[in-house]
């Protein structure tokens, strides 16, 4: 059988992400047919453009608390990189989340351009890792914080998934730690030295880390911090689209809404998010088609922000096309 030609994979790619905008575009068509129009345009109307650009404006000051957490969390695994380096690294993997498979994607263009930059590669990747892990954690304080202000108020159908999600991911972080553990010498066996001398340098990465559990647990303060700044301008743009949902209902729906859109379905979680929202928010009473405007609206400020930290991106690389290590 004939090898496939080079042009097939960029080929393939694009017929992915051509796929996944189609998914997300389906999923908002179906959203949209299902709810009254009428009501979602008069909410939508709601929303002057001064309210669009002012949460703009503070999503991507917001933006900045999220590179100052990469920068730092990076850092302490020995990458070496300047907060100039780790802002161009940070927009770029936020474009590329536009165009890249989910979350990942987004994490692909932001290694590719921290590795370029840093002259410990392992502890860029090392480093990123430790980031999304506290992204997950901040997101999981979020759902936290808001069952403990909605003890008697969450709807029963919602108690035992929420639960199940908080348990769900403490089992998943348990076994992988066990699997790592057990399987850690055997995965050794017989692999190369280049690939050794790989893992030495993780391992590295891994104990400056660990060395400095301050700088992680101000990470997750960071975080906590930016997220929970998220759901606030989320809530305020509910608010302009006549959606009167407590905040304490958007720390607990919010995070899990954006959990959901991790998954590759659709290009950066388009229309997932949405739909999570209206699922989740249903048993509280809000009307669908103010949680479906407000989505679509914070919809439009991720992608807004997005185009903006890539024009960053290009800046901050023509500005400094050379090394840019601490």
């Amino acid at each position: 059988m004939s090898e496939a030609s080079p042009l097939e994979k960029p080929r393939s790619g694009w017929f992915f992400l051509l796929l996944r905008w189609a998914a997300a575009f389906a999923i908002l068509a179906l959203l949209l047919h299902f709810f009254p129009a009428a009501q979602l345009r008069g909410a939508l109307s709601r929303i002057p453009l001064t309210r669009f650009l002012a949460v703009l404006l503070i999503y991507m000051v917001a933006l900045t608390g999220g590179i100052t957490k990469w920068y730092v969390v990076v850092n302490s695994a020995d990458a070496q990189l300047n907060f100039a380096a780790s802002a161009q690294c940070y927009t770029s993997g936020l474009f590329g989340a536009l165009f890249l498979p989910s979350i990942i994607g987004g994490d692909v263009a932001r290694l590719a351009v921290g590795i370029s930059r840093s002259p410990h590669p392992a502890a860029v990747i090392t480093g990123n890792l430790a980031d999304r892990f506290l992204d997950i954690a901040a997101q999981l304080t979020l759902v936290s914080l808001g069952l403990i202000l909605l003890p008697g108020s969450l709807p029963f159908t919602l108690q035992a998934p929420a639960r199940h999600v908080l348990f769900a991911g403490a089992a998943i972080a348990a076994v992988f730690l066990l699997l790592l553990f057990v399987l850690f010498r055997p995965l050794l066996r017989g692999r190369s030295i280049r690939f050794r001398r790989g893992l030495a340098q993780v391992r590295h990465a891994v104990r400056s880390v660990s060395r400095q559990p301050h700088r992680l647990v101000f990470g997750w303060l960071l975080g906590t911090s930016v997220q929970g700044t998220y759901v606030l301008l989320t809530a305020l743009l509910g608010i302009s689209c006549g959606l009167a949902v407590p905040l304490r209902v958007w720390l607990f729906a919010w995070p899990l809404a954006k959990i959901a859109a991790v998954l590759p379905i659709t290009q950066g979680g388009i229309g997932i998010r949405e739909a999570a929202l209206v699922v989740l928010l249903a048993p509280f009473g809000a009307p669908a088609a103010q949680v479906l405007a407000t989505g679509i609206v914070w919809e439009g400020v991720i992608i807004t922000a997005g185009l903006l930290a890539g024009l960053t991106a290009f800046l901050l690389r023509r500005a400094a096309p050379g090394s840019q290590r601490a």
